[in-house]
């Protein structure tokens, strides 16, 4: 099974490579990318979720914000209780897949423009209870969170393979990079796996699933809790990194920012949302700098970046359907034939995968 050329043994070999390039980013740029890359890492662990959900079972859910709230707030309540961060951040994807439990049973008989309401009105309505219970969520202000410092141990090592003492900011961008890590390796065994099978053919005919014997109501309910613990880990992540949780980083903005990278990226594909991701991320100060530098106000110069989005996420629909990953799969495919047959690294079950998914996609 951990052989290079099994799906596993690639999804090992990835995730090792994408180690070491964070290991070596967050010690070579500035702090300010660093915060970045720790915001760009629950942004991952989201999109990741979101990705299997409505990539690969087919739900479209506008809710996955409200359920970040639930991971960011159980993480902000039990870190004051002394509880390690690892087990706060834990506790909160628990709590945020228990919230899926019962949405996802909800959801179950809703399709389309439904299912997209009734999650819609879970991103409007779940932080409002932040106001709601305002002695104990901190209401409009919110609730600050204690962000730990880097034990012995991290600091010894550190200092011993970079010379220097790491800070709070890269010790948190490394609870971050840790997380997305281990997420993407996991959804990708997932994808691969039986699971995945039949959530890309409940997907892809119901009605022919449903003859071949698979329960749709209870696929669909396990999709959405393990999308909603992705968005519980991702909030733990968000409060750590913000070191604050308020119902205002909570708002119906954040799920469709959600969408919005995963439809950038490629449905159903998780390197798509990795690549969304850091659009999501890195755009709006590029072009908030830009502006900037072209001339324009401060105010006028942000007002880019949603104009941006929308550019860039109307050219996507239009010349890449299947979003930058399969843009980057078939500028790759096209490499691999004029170099001849044969050459080129052995695609992974997760690539064969998404090929079958965007090549379904594009002829319906």
């Amino acid at each position: 099974m951990r052989r290079p050329g099994t799906p596993l043994g690639r999804h090992l070999r990835g995730l090792v490579i994408g180690a070491v390039i964070v290991i070596a980013l967050l010690e070579l740029v500035s702090p300010f990318r660093v915060s970045q890359i720790t915001t760009l890492s629950y942004y991952v662990v989201a999109c990741a979720g979101l990705t299997l959900l409505t990539g690969i079972n087919g739900q479209i859910s506008l809710g996955h914000g409200a359920l970040m709230a639930v991971g960011g707030y159980t993480t902000a309540l039990l870190l004051p209780a002394g509880l390690p961060f690892l087990v706060a951040i834990l506790t909160g994807a628990v709590a945020a897949g228990i919230v899926g439990i019962i949405v996802g049973a909800a959801a179950a008989k809703l399709h389309g423009p439904y299912l997209a309401g009734a999650t819609l009105a879970l991103a409007v309505g779940l932080p409002g209870l932040a106001l709601a219970f305002a002695d104990t969520l901190g209401g409009e202000q919110g609730l600050t969170v204690d962000v730990p410092r880097p034990p012995a141990w991290f600091a010894d090592a550190h200092f011993f393979l970079f010379g220097s003492d790491p800070s709070t900011t890269q010790y948190l961008a490394y609870i971050g990079a840790l997380v997305a890590g281990l997420v993407l390796f996991l959804l990708a065994n997932l994808h691969t796996s039986r699971y995945g099978r039949v959530w890309r053919a409940v997907r892809d005919d119901e009605v022919a699933a449903e003859l071949a014997g698979l329960r749709l109501g209870r696929l669909r309910v396990l999709a959405f809790v393990v999308s909603a613990v992705c968005a519980g880990l991702a909030g733990g992540v968000l409060a750590l990194a913000t070191r604050l949780v308020a119902p205002s980083g909570f708002t119906i903005v954040l799920s469709l920012s959600l969408i919005a990278a995963v439809v950038i990226g490629g449905l159903g594909s998780l390197t798509g949302a990795v690549l969304g991701s850091a659009v999501i991320v890195f755009l709006p100060p590029l072009v908030t700098g830009l502006g900037a530098r072209a001339g324009l106000s401060d105010v006028q110069a942000a007002e880019l970046a949603p104009l941006t989005y929308g550019l860039v996420l109307v050219l996507v629909m239009i010349f890449a359907a299947d979003g930058a990953a399969g843009l980057v799969r078939r500028l790759g495919g096209r490499l691999r034939r004029r170099q001849g047959p044969g050459t080129g690294p052995p695609r992974s079950g997760h690539d064969a995968a998404q090929e079958s998914d965007d090549a379904a996609r594009r002829t319906s």
